[in-house]
């Protein structure tokens, strides 16, 4: 059994790609704001043994995207049309990668926000993204 820390809950909505990432969990913290997280496993990682930027990519995406998707009532979807990553760290297997997010501004067509992605204590990469709503 996967040791999930207290307060995560499996992530509320899922894809087939991230049903072959997963299994991914989630949070709110004291903000409000989403926390979307997994335990890196070896399927994530790189020749070097790290997390794959490809994963960091894919994990900072979701977790802007649900954090600017829920942020309105009702839910509505985003399509991501920009997204910046800058990797500062890494994450290696058995880690608990958490990406803490922020929704900056929300307007009528374009959102944006940006997310924080830690390892423990560790800083793993910084991202931001850009949303349109369809």
């Amino acid at each position: 059994m996967m040791n999930v820390p207290e307060g995560f809950q499996p992530l509320f909505r899922s894809s087939p790609l991230l049903d072959l990432l997963g299994p991914f969990f989630c949070r709110h913290d004291a903000q409000r704001q989403l926390v979307v997280a997994l335990r890196i496993d070896e399927k994530h990682c790189n020749h070097g043994g790290t997390a794959h930027g490809g994963l960091l990519s894919t994990l900072a995406d979701v977790g802007l995207g649900y954090a600017m998707a829920f942020s309105r009532e009702p839910p509505q979807p985003m399509v991501t049309v920009g997204l910046r990553l800058d990797f500062c760290g890494v994450a290696r297997v058995g880690d608990w990668l958490e990406v803490h997010t922020r929704v900056d501004k929300l307007g009528q067509r374009m959102a944006f926000a940006s997310a924080r992605l830690h390892s423990d204590e560790r800083l793993v990469a910084s991202a931001s993204g850009v949303f349109h709503l369809p």
